[in-house]
């Protein structure tokens, strides 16, 4: 086999004269430019962590101010008060150096001193002003002078290119709310979704517990947010995700899709060839901190960019009790899925990225593969797709030695997975609503053995040519993945782009290496495993009821022109949706971000309030006039715009409570109050997706280039999970989940009631549906 001939850098063979020693000069060229290859990465690394290191300043600042420091001296003008004098004293001690000699390293250990106190003086002011949130609060479209002049001040601390991490040192720590803010807070979300017997019992438990626990509980966090980082993130991704026990598939991982219209080609390897190399393109640019930190505020509120660190290269590993994310610096590979196939591809050649026809040309070999799977290959990944103790107990009784560990390995320590899809996606416009919905299916679950969802993401690329991607939880949140993905589709149109026949641009080279077949040797008990696996998850994914659907009756365009938050819009109309789905209200999850906050990550804002409801039951009773529903739809779209901005500042609700009830759990204290609040079901639970991150290429003169968005599984058994993504102006797209065991729920029916919930609050403001039109 070619591709063993190459790795081995040394023959010999025994002969009558002795050892005949015979060296492989390819193999040894690519040893030396994998080792230059790794140096590199090496030098970048601490070169950015130099550049990183002293920002806002520069290292060339240094010399700046050794410069003037060193000029003054000369100029007889001593700016250090006398501190200069002392340190040419101590060094005068030595009698090791001349006068001059000391002269000038005395000045310049004096500039360099100054120069460090210059840049914690600098990050210390920048911290504090970026604590500020007032800006937040202030009315839309309005800026009061106080805010310019922070603004100012901001953009005067922050630097000159900033890298992706550079800001990270300046961001504030998450603040840990009053418990009595919290406990007030938590009240009136649950006013509306309880009986006054119900409140009343659960207004006396919050105020013992505000009275008497609480505080002693609160004392422990505030020593943890002034100890770490982040108060919140690390018993987050623990507990949250890390020791849950089912499974990954549906649960918590989730899916991001294609364009909705656009498909550049309809050849699998073509276009698996592009999106690959746009993929690695963008981790590229990631190892070498290239990408632009994400800011707010016509670019100058800085989010913290924490959560980019371990997008590739990472695989979450299952324990009996909780689980581990495994990162690695580099991988050098990825790892394919054809067929019940693995297949090891190299991503670098003559110490270069594999050019997109040359990965087409990789990918093309895998397809044309006729090899049969080994045994209980085909379906190995449903152990990733099962509950997490059965397949912890399998990798550590069969994966821990020999073939299957070696190959193992490969797969989790591969840049990404990728899997060839033999199925054909997308939406169709014969059938719009089966195609969607299907594809969402498909990239959320699969067949639930050809996607490793434990892998940070699998990429995959179906028989027509869409792609899409299933991104595991724990490891970072869907905004993080989002900005890959916008970068992915706008680096494979625009920028790379197909020849007339379909095939990636370039050529061939068919000096590179096939790729290579993993190996396994799986036994029958272990087979049993996996199909039990299997088992368990094709009935959580035949259970999933899912609706996909493009809303272009109007978008954010005519929302905005009715002075609406279209974040606001959407909320209510899910709240009047589900009113006229349930005929009741429940309790509402919608994500929010803490990347205000050095590594934050999400917050919920409980979206059913009282005003909601108000506005809900006028919509539902005919007594009730335009002018009153519109007057309480504002009303309710600025609580909800309150609520989420308390969130983003570090304000929230749910995740105080949640460590408050982590603290409780390590002292052994029981807290019925906590105990109830954490055990109440999330019926409906909202994200929206964020859109153009990436300014890459002009929406408005792209119309075509629309993006589908992604969703997720239901949270509840009975309930609803609905992921939205605001097109451009005049699409929203949304994404559906829930259960078909569950008699009161249908995704297609919701949808019908959300559909008509947008179009009569729009009615509200005078438009029609086609306004835009």
């Amino acid at each position: 086999m070619a591709e063993a001939h190459q790795a081995v850098a040394f023959q010999f063979t025994v002969t009558p004269d002795g050892i005949d020693l015979r060296l492989s000069h390819e193999a040894l060229k690519q040893i030396y430019l994998s080792g230059l290859h790794s140096w590199k990465k090496k030098f970048i690394r601490f070169k950015n962590g130099i550049i990183t290191g002293v920002y806002p300043a520069s290292p060339s600042s240094w010399l700046i101010v050794v410069v003037g420091v060193m000029s003054t001296m000369y100029a007889k003008i001593d700016p250090s008060l006398g501190i200069i004098a002392k340190i040419n004293r101590t060094l005068d001690t030595t009698g090791s150096m001349s006068s001059q000699t000391k002269h000038v390293v005395s000045g310049v250990l004096f500039g360099t001193g100054l120069w460090v106190a210059l840049i914690f003086t600098m990050r210390y002011s920048l911290k504090v002003l970026l604590s500020y949130h007032g800006w937040m609060f202030a009315e839309h479209g309005k800026m009061s002078r106080a805010t310019k002049v922070w603004m100012g001040m901001v953009k005067l601390f922050s630097g000159r290119k900033p890298m992706l991490y550079s800001f990270q040192t300046s961001l504030p720590r998450l603040p840990v709310p009053a418990v009595r803010d919290t406990v007030s807070r938590y009240l009136d979300s649950v006013k509306p979704l309880m009986k006054e017997a119900d409140f009343k019992r659960m207004t006396a438990l919050a105020e013992d517990f505000a009275g008497s626990l609480g505080p002693k509980l609160q004392w422990y966090l505030k020593l943890k947010s002034w100890w770490a980082t982040n108060y919140v993130s690390d018993w987050w991704e623990e507990y949250i995700y890390l020791r849950g026990r089912g499974p990954l598939m549906v649960n918590s991982n989730y899916y991001a899709m294609d364009f909705l219209y656009v498909l550049p080609t309809h050849i699998q390897a073509a276009r698996a060839g592009n999106t690959i190399h746009a993929i690695l393109l963008y981790r590229r640019q990631l190892d070498r901190e290239e990408l632009k930190p994400i800011l707010l505020m016509g670019s100058t509120v800085p989010l913290c960019s924490a959560q980019w660190e371990r997008m590739f290269n990472t695989s979450r590993i299952p324990g009996e009790e909780t689980d581990t994310i495994q990162h690695v610096r580099d991988s050098r590979h990825i790892v394919v899925f054809h067929k019940g196939r693995y297949f090891k591809v190299w991503l670098y050649h003559d110490g270069r990225l594999l050019r997109p026809r040359e990965l087409e040309q990789q990918i093309q070999r895998i397809l044309d593969d006729p090899s049969e799977p080994q045994a209980g290959e085909a379906k190995l990944a449903a152990l990733t797709a099962g509950d997490r103790v059965p397949w912890a107990r399998c990798r550590q009784a069969y994966f821990a030695s020999g073939k299957n560990k070696q190959s193992l390995d490969a797969v989790e320590k591969a840049a990404f997975f990728v899997t060839l899809d033999e199925t054909e996606q997308g939406y169709r416009k014969e059938d719009p609503d089966a195609s969607l919905d299907n594809y969402a299916k498909s990239l959320l679950h699969g067949r639930c053995f050809d996607r490793w969802f434990d892998k940070s993401f699998t990429f995959i690329v179906f028989k027509n040519g869409k792609i899409g991607m299933n991104a595991e939880h724990s490891w970072a949140d869907a905004p993080i993945v989002g900005h890959l993905w916008e970068y992915v589709l706008a680096t494979d149109s625009f920028q790379l782009g197909y020849l007339e026949d379909g095939h990636c641009k370039g050529d061939t080279n068919p000096s590179i290496p096939p790729p290579t077949r993993l190996q396994w040797d799986i036994p029958e008990e272990c087979q049993e495993v996996i199909e039990t696996s299997l088992s368990s998850a094709s009935l959580l994914a035949n259970d999933v009821d899912f609706h996909s659907f493009p809303f272009d009756a109007f978008g954010k365009g005519l929302i905005k022109k009715s002075r609406t938050s279209p974040d606001a819009f959407v909320q209510l109309a899910l709240q009047l949706a589900h009113y006229k789905d349930m005929g009741k209200f429940c309790l509402t999850y919608e994500a929010s971000m803490t990347r205000l906050f050095r590594e934050g990550r999400t917050e919920t804002v409980r979206s059913c309030t009282v005003e909601s409801c108000d506005f809900v039951l006028a919509m539902a009773d005919p007594s009730q006039t335009m002018e009153q529903r519109l007057r309480l739809f504002k009303i309710a779209s600025e609580k909800h715009q309150h609520m989420y901005r308390l969130a983003m500042t570090g304000a929230g609700i749910d995740r105080h409570l949640f460590c408050l009830y982590v603290v409780s759990k390590y002292l052994a204290v029981e807290s019925p109050f906590l105990k109830e609040v954490l055990s109440e079901p999330w019926r409906l639970s909202t994200s929206q997706t964020p859109l153009q991150q990436a300014e890459l290429f002009d929406l408005e003169k792209n119309t075509e280039y629309v993006s589908s968005g992604g969703g997720f599984g239901p949270v509840a058994d009975d309930g609803y999970g609905v992921s939205y993504i605001l097109v451009g102006e005049n699409l929203i797209n949304f994404h559906i989940s829930s259960k078909f065991s569950c008699p009161d729920t249908d995704s297609h029916r919701f949808g019908k009631h959300l559909r008509q919930a947008m179009t009569d609050i729009i009615a509200l403001f005078g438009f029609s549906s086609n306004s835009r039109k």
